[in-house]
């Protein structure tokens, strides 16, 4: 026997009463998020202090800062995914600089030999590149700084060794080798003057490419697909360094992802813990879970697929692509959040030419995109948390502060930062925002690096 399909439309009341059940259940209070900020700073401490902490606030041994006045010549190289970009900045001071840039494929066999080759292939390629834009007949060795998007355990400035492959990555005798040894290798060989300076994480390179251009930057943020954190540490502050500390203070890579994998203060919906469960790394990066790229648009698809489940959202039916994880991705939440239109037209599309959902009513599309606007407020939110807390432990959130933040979750998701601003108005009064300004720093993984080799090269030079 077939049953008739039939449709009924949730009264006011209903969509009232959810509209605001998911508001108490998504929307993150001032005093947790003080509550966030103390427990924050204490395992900022712990970090710190000794090793094996949840936040591992890692040295990056990048220590001065660029003050925007420095000139010369810097190279940099970024690896990590289809592409090698082979990047030359000639810094002018004054905050202002040059670019030349050249990307070149990786090839799957080169991704999946053996190291010397890809080695080599990277030493082939900057050669290329400075033998067309005439830096090979300097006298003095052109220093790089190489942006490795791999994981490594980094011993000093400019050396690094690779812990495991990841983005389909698998070359053979580069495991537990210093990459940057093997590399500058390579670059003998082809007798290249180029001297690999430092190695350099994103984020790092985020804080100091910004730096140059604003001296008075004091924390690096990456807000995309993941995220991260790191700013300056002084000496004095970095307890579980043993070694004698010949600087004033030092970039700290948080890794501030892992934040709270002890589940003690975050707010974790249903949606987050279904999330959670079923991902590659459980009760992992439990903080990039709540605020970042790759996972957003799955907390929206669980909270709607709750609703389905209870005939209170397109009229209890689904679709397969909505029913397959990573079926709503994050850059849908752009366009909903985005969409003021009377018939929300831009969701109606979403929803069921790109989703595939037979029918969807007025109320249905309103309440896909409340859910879309307090899951984006919440990451605003915990975000604001985060630089908070990493601002309150520095002193820096009494004087005047730059953010750099580099990422497509800050740069593309509407109110985004007015979010972030508003949270941190709550806490701290409307005057800090005079104090603290956000500032989206494209780019770190290339000009972040050059500016990481220079300042390791005049760290060297004077030493």
């Amino acid at each position: 026997m077939v049953f008739p399909y039939s449709t009924r439309r949730l009264s006011s009341t209903e969509v009232e009463d959810i509209l605001a059940k998911l508001t108490q259940e998504l929307t993150v209070t001032t005093d947790r998020i003080r509550t966030i900020i103390k427990q924050f700073n204490e395992e900022m401490d712990k970090g710190l202090d000794h090793e094996g902490a949840t936040v591992p606030m890692i040295p990056s041994f990048v220590t001065g800062r660029p003050t925007g006045k420095e000139t010369g010549r810097y190279m940099a190289l970024d690896l990590g995914g289809t592409n090698l970009r082979v990047c030359e900045f000639h810094l002018e001071g004054q905050g202002k600089f040059s670019v030349h840039q050249q990307k070149y494929v990786v090839s799957d066999q080169l991704k999946k030999g053996e190291m010397r080759h890809l080695c080599d292939f990277i030493a082939d390629c900057v050669d290329n590149f400075i033998s067309e834009h005439g830096s090979d007949h300097l006298d003095e060795a052109l220093q790089l700084g190489f942006t490795f998007s791999f994981p490594v355990l980094q011993t000093a400035i400019n050396r690094g060794t690779l812990m495991h492959w990841t983005k389909g990555f698998n070359c053979s005798g580069a495991i537990n080798k210093d990459v940057v040894v093997m590399l500058q290798d390579a670059f003998l060989r082809k007798n290249l003057n180029v001297n690999i300076a430092a190695i350099v994480n994103d984020t790092v390179g985020t804080l100091m490419a910004h730096t140059y251009l604003h001296p008075e930057t004091t924390i690096g943020v990456i807000l995309g697909t993941g995220t991260n954190a790191c700013y300056y540490e002084k000496a004095t502050g970095i307890k579980k360094w043993k070694t004698e500390k010949q600087f004033d203070d030092m970039v700290i890579n948080m890794e501030w992802g892992a934040f709270d994998n002890e589940r003690r203060v975050l707010p974790l919906t249903i949606y987050d813990n279904k999330l959670d469960r079923e991902s590659i790394n459980p009760r992992q990066q439990i903080f990039e879970k709540q605020i970042s790229g790759m996972y957003l648009g799955e907390i929206v698809r669980n909270a709607m697929l709750h609703l389905v489940d209870q005939w209170m959202l397109f009229n209890g039916q689904s679709s397969a692509d909505l029913n397959k994880q990573w079926g709503f991705e994050t850059a849908y939440m752009t366009t909903i959040i985005a969409d003021n239109t009377p018939a929300l037209a831009s969701t109606e599309h979403i929803l069921q030419d790109v989703l595939q959902i037979e029918t969807t009513t007025l109320e249905d599309r309103q309440i896909v995109k409340h859910i879309c606007d307090l899951v984006a407020r919440r990451a605003a939110r915990l975000s604001a948390a985060g630089i908070a807390a990493v601002l309150s432990h520095t002193g820096d959130i009494d004087r005047p502060s730059v953010v750099a933040i580099d990422g497509s979750v800050y740069e593309f998701l509407p109110g985004f930062e007015n979010n972030m601003i508003i949270a941190l108005k709550e806490l701290f009064g409307d005057s800090i925002q005079n104090r603290i300004k956000f500032a989206l720093a494209k780019d770190g993984s290339g000009f972040g690096a050059a500016i990481v080799a220079m300042v390791a090269h005049k760290a060297a030079t004077s030493s």
